[in-house]
C-alpha cells in the first residue's frame, strides 16, 4: 500500500508527531496499534503511550503484520497506571521538538488527556473503538424528543443498553464522556462502505459542525501476510490440509467468560454439528496476562478432544485470527461480534453466527444480521440470561456451513469482503479518506 509522505518543506524530521493512547484492554489496544502502523507509514512518527503490562500485551499478540517493519513506530512509551502525569510529560516535551503534536486517545480515555488543552501546539482526536452503528443508537436511545424521522430500512428493533454494561462500567463511560469538549475530531475504525448511512445520522446528530468525523477503517491488514509469533503450532498447518470453506472458527474474544455448563453445551453442540472446527477456548484476560496462576482452565466433557481429533482443535492460548479467517479453508465464524472480530470477519469475508455477550456486541449482532445480512444470530439479546443449548449451537453451525441460506450468506460476505479490501488500496474510499485526516493534521 503506497503512502504520500508528509514531511513539510523537504526537511528530514516531520513537523508533527503523533501520541496515541488506548485505553488499556486488549479490544482496543489492538486497534490503535493497527492505526499506528497506517499513521506511521506516511512518515510520522507515532508514539504509544501505556503501562508495561499492556504494551507487552500489545508485542506479543501483533498479528497479520510484523511490528518491526514500521520504521516511524517509536518504542512504545511506558507508563504507569496513574497516566495523566506520565502522558502529559511525553506531550511537553514533544512540543518543543515538533511543530504540531497530534493526540489520537481512546473515548475511554479522556480523562487521562484532558491537560492537552494546556499545549498550545497540540490537538486531540477521540477514538471510537466500536461501530458507527452503535454510537448512533447509543445516541439516538438518550434522545427523548427525537431531532428526526430515521428511514423505514432502518432496523426497527435495535436492543438496548440495558445490561450491557455494570453499572461502575456504565457510570465510568458516563463520566469520560464529559470530558470530551476539547477534541478536535473523532476518528472511526470503520468504512462508508459498510457504515456510511450511519456516519451520516452521526453527523446530522452532532451539534458541533466544525468538529471532523473521519471514518478511517478497516485498521486491520487486509491480507494477513505478517510474522506470526504466538500461533499455537499447528493450527494453521492443520488448516491447510481441510477442504475450502469446510471449517467454523470459534472464539469470544478476550473479554468474555463462560462458565463451565455453557462450554459443555457449546462442546456438545460443536460435537453435533458433524463440522469441523478450530475453537479458541480460553477464559477473559486478567489484569495481567503474565500472571499465570489467574488464568482459569475451563473444562470440556470428559474424552471430547480424543473424541473430535480427527475435526476440531481446541486452542487454549492466544490464536492468530487475521489468519485464520484469511485461510480458504475457513467458512464460518462463531463469534461474540465485538467490533475488532466483525471488521476482520468483513474484510476476509467470512460469515458470522453471531453470540452477543456484552458492550456493544448486541447492536453489532443486529448491523451484521439485518443490515450487512451476511450472519445470523444465534441467541438474541433478550435472551441473554439463557442458556444457549447444544441444539441451538448444532442448528445454527449446521445452517451457517451447510444450508442453502448459509451459502448465500457467505457469497454476500465475500462480496463485501472483497469491496472492503479495494476500499483501503490505493485510490479506494477508505484510504482517500485516510490522506484527507493526514493532510489535515499536517496542514
Amino acid at each position: 500500500m503506497k503512502r504520500q509522505k508528509y514531511c513539510q518543506n523537504g526537511l528530514k524530521q516531520p513537523q508533527i508527531v503523533v501520541v496515541m493512547v488506548p485505553f488499556p484492554a486488549h479490544g482496543h489496544i489492538n486497534q490503535l496499534l493497527h492505526l499506528s502502523r497506517l499513521i506511521a507509514s506516511y512518515g510520522i512518527p507515532v508514539h504509544f503511550a501505556g503501562s508495561t503490562v499492556h504494551n507487552r500485551q500489545a508485542k506479543l499478540r501483533v498479528h497479520g503484520w510484523d511490528l518491526e517493519s514500521s520504521e516511524h513506530l517509536q518504542p512504545l512509551s511506558d507508563a504507569s497506571s496513574h497516566l495523566r502525569q506520565p502522558v502529559f510529560q511525553l506531550l511537553q516535551e514533544l512540543s518543543s521538538n515538533f511543530r504540531r503534536i497530534v493526540i489520537i486517545h481512546d473515548n475511554l480515555m479522556a480523562s487521562v488527556v484532558q491537560d492537552v488543552k494546556l499545549i498550545p501546539n497540540a490537538e486531540s482526536y477521540t477514538f471510537l473503538s466500536v461501530s458507527a452503528f452503535t454510537i448512533f443508537f447509543n445516541k439516538w436511545e438518550s434522545i427523548i424528543e427525537k431531532p428526526f424521522e430515521l428511514d423505514s430500512d432502518v432496523p426497527r428493533y435495535i436492543p438496548s443498553r440495558e445490561g450491557s454494561f455494570t453499572p461502575e462500567f456504565e457510570k465510568f463511560i458516563i463520566n469520560q464522556h464529559k470530558l470530551l469538549e476539547f477534541e478536535s475530531g473523532r476518528l472511526f475504525n470503520t468504512c462508508r462502505l459498510i457504515e456510511g448511512r450511519y456516519m451520516e445520522l452521526l453527523s446530522k446528530l452532532s451539534t458541533n459542525v466544525n468538529k471532523k468525523l473521519f471514518s478511517i477503517g478497516p485498521f486491520n491488514p487486509v491480507e494477513a501476510k505478517g510474522k506470526t509469533n504466538t500461533c499455537r503450532p499447528g493450527c494453521l498447518e492443520w488448516l491447510d490440509k481441510q477442504e475450502i470453506e469446510s471449517v467454523v472458527y470459534v472464539s469470544f474474544g478476550t473479554v468474555t467468560s463462560m462458565d463451565d455448563e455453557q462450554v459443555k453445551e457449546l462442546a456438545i453442540g460443536l460435537e453435533r454439528s458433524g463440522q469441523k472446527f478450530i475453537w479458541v477456548l480460553r477464559d477473559a484476560d486478567k489484569g495481567d496476562l503474565f500472571e499465570e496462576d489467574e488464568a482459569k482452565t475451563l473444562q470440556l466433557p470428559e474424552g471430547y478432544e480424543e473424541r473430535v481429533i480427527n475435526r476440531g482443535i481446541i486452542v487454549r492460548g492466544w490464536a492468530p485470527q487475521l489468519e485464520i479467517l484469511a485461510h480458504p479453508a475457513t467458512g464460518g465464524f462463531l463469534s461474540h461480534c465485538g467490533w475488532n472480530s466483525c471488521l476482520e470477519s468483513i474484510t476476509m469475508g467470512v460469515p458470522i453466527a453471531a453470540w452477543p455477550m456484552h458492550s456493544d456486541q448486541p447492536k453489532n449482532s443486529i448491523l451484521i444480521t439485518q443490515v450487512l445480512r451476511i450472519g445470523l444470530l444465534i441467541r438474541a439479546w433478550e435472551h441473554r440470561a439463557e442458556l444457549v443449548t447444544s441444539t441451538a449451537v448444532e442448528n445454527t453451525v449446521r445452517k451457517l456451513m451447510k444450508s442453502e441460506e448459509g451459502k448465500v450468506m457467505r457469497e454476500r460476505a465475500a462480496e463485501l469482503g472483497r469491496a472492503v479490501r479495494a476500499s483501503v488500496a490505493d485510490d479506494g474510499s477508505s484510504h482517500l479518506e485516510m490522506d484527507s485526516f493526514i493532510a489535515h493534521i499536517s496542514r
